[in-house]
């Protein structure tokens, strides 16, 4: 590394900080994706285990639509709810996936330039 210039590894820093810097930018992104689709599933969590303490009677319930009440079959509403809570399931993995990739990003980039700074 000694032997390239100045410019070049002027250049060659810059361009592994810009990396840097997108991959925990990108990682903090991820990371408030992740805490919103938890808060999302115990939200969701909560409202199941309410609903279960209903009895199963005649009861009639209904799902909001904007400003308004639908009234739908207990099924209906457990079968969306069931949807709802693999769907949030499948986010956070996914997005938890992500997270590792870009975690991996930044301390390869960090490597990166402890190696030039160190060669220097």
């Amino acid at each position: 590394m000694s032997n390239l210039s100045d410019d070049t590894l002027r250049k060659i820093l810059q361009q592994i900080q810009t990396q840097a810097v997108t991959a925990q930018r990108q990682h903090s992104l991820v990371r408030a994706q992740i805490q919103s689709k938890e808060k999302e599933r115990k939200i969701l969590d909560l409202t199941v285990r309410e609903l279960a303490t209903v009895p199963q009677g005649d009861t009639r319930m209904f799902r909001g639509v904007g400003k308004m009440f639908i009234q739908q079959p207990r099924s209906e509403i457990n079968a969306r709810h069931e949807a709802q809570q693999k769907t949030l399931t499948t986010d956070i993995d996914a997005l938890t996936k992500k997270a590792k990739y870009f975690e991996r990003q930044v301390e390869e980039a960090n490597g990166q330039l402890r190696d030039i700074v160190r060669s220097c």
